[in-house]
């Protein structure tokens, strides 16, 4: 079984006042078992000040995470804000781990780490959370379908560094009190445990009747759909001009068909358009395969906010729940404008308060749209929040 807790600080500047908060909160909240882990989130300005490397070092437990951009706790809700989600057990075993640099190279950096981080282990995890660098040459998927190759029955579940930046130039990962833009922490987790995941995308009655193919496509580089080249399509539908999509269509995503691939299961993800190439090639944030099906759906404040609890409520009634972690896509954020907290304060206030939670927002969800026959359908996502049950 697992324990969890959720301990926070917004002291920046002074770091064994952060420290102490944070510890303060831990006692009085849960119990050390043989094993623990803490998965942090974290504001930039925690990195720059020294107190997310105070407190880390201070932890007896590897610590590994994320900047955001906004988090909840079962306490609070804030900004610049560290929050540290603790997992401690008696029968699960946490590994902690740390690529090199994946500038350059995906695979081979986290086929090294894994080796090292499961040195010794004689069966595979029951759960991978992972925490990769915002690097823009790449599309998400890139981490969930590589580690569902190292990793094949093993679900994950995690979230792209992100920040409160307009270029997203600061976000970084977290590994025991070290920063970086380029290395993706992890943590595998062995033993008794029984992870349940679930999605809130947007409501279905949001969702138009159009329908669209992609008809040239190269992981997230859509060069035609419908046979018309990909910019001249949009900017026919009145979602693209002057070489760039529009401010309106930055909040109005797609849902993806994902038919091409093998173990594709029925349920469709979400896709945000980027930008375009100057050949008219459209850029999206997740590869967006060839031959799929798209429609378009609509997007509001009160659409983001009512499915963030009505996953909440659904967790609610789950029995068993020791703890739920949850990620939300940073452009769900940007849709609320300037009620840039309405999402979290209404998680916060929906959820149970006997159960522990973290939430803070993603720059690109990792999560499972399914787990059949042992097998889970390990996904990259836009637009959507993500929870993991303990």
């Amino acid at each position: 079984m697992i324990k969890c807790a959720s301990v926070y600080t917004f002291e920046i500047d002074d770091c064994e006042k952060a420290y102490s908060e944070i510890a303060e909160q831990l006692e009085s909240k849960v119990t050390l078992l043989e094993n623990s882990v803490g998965i942090v989130m974290c504001h930039t300005e925690f990195i720059l000040s020294g107190a997310l490397k105070y407190i880390c070092e201070k932890l007896p437990f590897d610590v590994v995470g994320v900047t955001t951009a906004s988090q909840a706790v079962n306490d609070t809700v804030g900004e610049l804000m560290l929050s540290v989600f603790v997992m401690t057990s008696d029968d699960v075993i946490f590994k902690a781990g740390l690529t090199e640099s994946l500038e350059d190279d995906v695979e081979g950096p986290t086929r090294a780490a894994y080796a090292k981080a499961s040195e010794g282990m004689t069966e595979q995890p029951k759960l991978a959370l992972v925490f990769p660098p915002l690097i823009l040459k790449y599309a998400g998927d890139v981490y969930p379908n590589l580690w569902s190759e190292i990793l094949p029955n093993t679900p994950n579940f995690g979230t792209l560094a992100i920040d409160d930046t307009v270029s997203f130039g600061d976000s970084e990962t977290v590994f025991n009190g070290d920063n970086s833009k380029t290395q993706m922490s992890f943590v595998l987790c062995y033993g008794n445990i029984n992870p349940r995941f679930s999605i809130g995308a947007l409501p279905e009655e949001n969702i138009m009747p159009y329908q669209g193919e992609v008809t040239n496509s190269d992981g997230p580089f859509v060069s035609e759909i419908n046979n018309i080249n990909a910019y001249k399509y949009f900017e026919e539908l009145g979602f693209a001009n002057n070489g760039a999509p529009t401010d309106s269509f930055l909040f109005v995503p797609f849902l993806i068909d994902l038919k091409k691939r093998a173990d594709y299961d029925g349920i469709p993800v979400m896709r945000v358009l980027a930008s375009f190439t100057e050949d008219g090639t459209a850029v999206f944030r997740g590869n967006v395969d060839e031959n799929s099906i798209f429609t378009l759906s609509r997007c509001t404040e009160d659409n983001i906010v009512s499915t963030a609890v009505d996953k909440v409520k659904e967790i609610n009634e789950l029995s068993d729940v020791h703890g739920v972690l949850s990620f939300s896509c940073i452009i769900r954020r940007m849709v609320l404008g300037t009620n840039t907290l309405k999402e979290l304060e209404n998680v916060h206030s929906e959820i149970s308060s006997d159960i522990p939670f973290m939430m803070g927002y993603a720059g690109g969800e990792v999560c499972p749209t399914s787990l059949k026959d042992g097998k889970p359908a390990n996904r990259f996502h836009n637009y959507s929040m993500v929870n993991l049950i303990i």
